[in-house]
């Protein structure tokens, strides 16, 4: 999978993005050659959406049958891209009054949808209910809000990175990323959830800061930075949303 969010509707952690990518001869690339370099890789059964200058998702369904789901699905200007298998689906759509058919990426844009109109429960709540592998990406092209999260037992990968242009670049593939932001990328921290608004935080330990580790690779450049809890930094606050609040206006800064 692959999604590209303009920067200005992205705000990507400063941390992430070194010095060090435009030093060198690799430079990081503009967003269109990096989806070009995804595409090509397997140009009879890949599928891209282009939001103008905002948004690019791009997806490759499972060549082959396998543990790991690899879905994408779009409803009401909300996209989903979803990594991995929940293991209590069944008891989450029932939950969120979804039929019994539908999928983790329908689930996840239902739940986001709750979230951002009338947000019952705080989004660290929501993700901790989520009991499986997963990694995912919501877009909703609306609002233009970005809300991914990776999954706390490391069963699936993600990694991100800064563009050319300070796109946020958001895949699973390790060398696309590699390729796409040159010394700029990190791997996505587990357990953690990032909104365009409110930031990167950890949704198992959401009473604690996020701290940024500097990286550095095996040529001695700075690459972007790791991101891990900061279990002696208490936030001083996590504000619990309630239905007349809109939930894309929360700051975990």
């Amino acid at each position: 999978m692959l999604a590209i969010f303009h920067k200005a509707f992205a705000h990507p952690p400063e941390e992430l993005n070194s010095p060090a990518s435009y030093n060198g001869s690799k430079k990081p690339k503009l967003p269109q050659e990096t989806l070009k370099d995804f595409l090509s890789r397997n140009p009879q059964n890949t599928f891209s959406m282009t939001f103008a200058t905002a948004a690019v998702l791009a997806y490759i369904p499972p060549q082959r049958p396998s543990l790991q789901q690899r879905l994408f699905c779009g409803c009401d200007d909300i996209y989903c891209i979803f990594l991995g298998n929940l293991n209590n689906l069944c008891v989450l759509n029932k939950q969120y009054g979804l039929s019994k058919g539908s999928n983790e990426a329908m689930f996840l844009i239902e739940a986001y949808r709750t979230l951002r109109d009338r947000g019952p429960y705080p989004a660290d709540q929501v993700l901790k209910d989520m009991d499986g592998s997963f990694a995912f990406v919501v877009y909703d092209s609306k609002a233009g809000t970005v809300f991914a999260a990776l999954g706390s037992d490391g069963g699936v990968k993600l990694y991100w990175g800064i563009a050319g242009d300070g796109s946020v670049v958001i895949s699973d593939d390790l060398e696309i990323i590699k390729e796409g932001c040159a010394k700029s990328f990190a791997p996505f921290p587990t357990g953690c959830m990032f909104h365009s608004e409110g930031g990167l935080m950890s949704f198992e330990h959401p009473m604690n800061k996020m701290k940024a580790m500097p990286r550095i690779d095996s040529e001695g450049a700075m690459c972007g930075a790791n991101f891990k809890v900061d279990k002696y930094t208490r936030v001083n606050s996590i504000p619990r949303v309630g239905s007349e609040v809109n939930w894309t206006d929360w700051n975990f800064n």
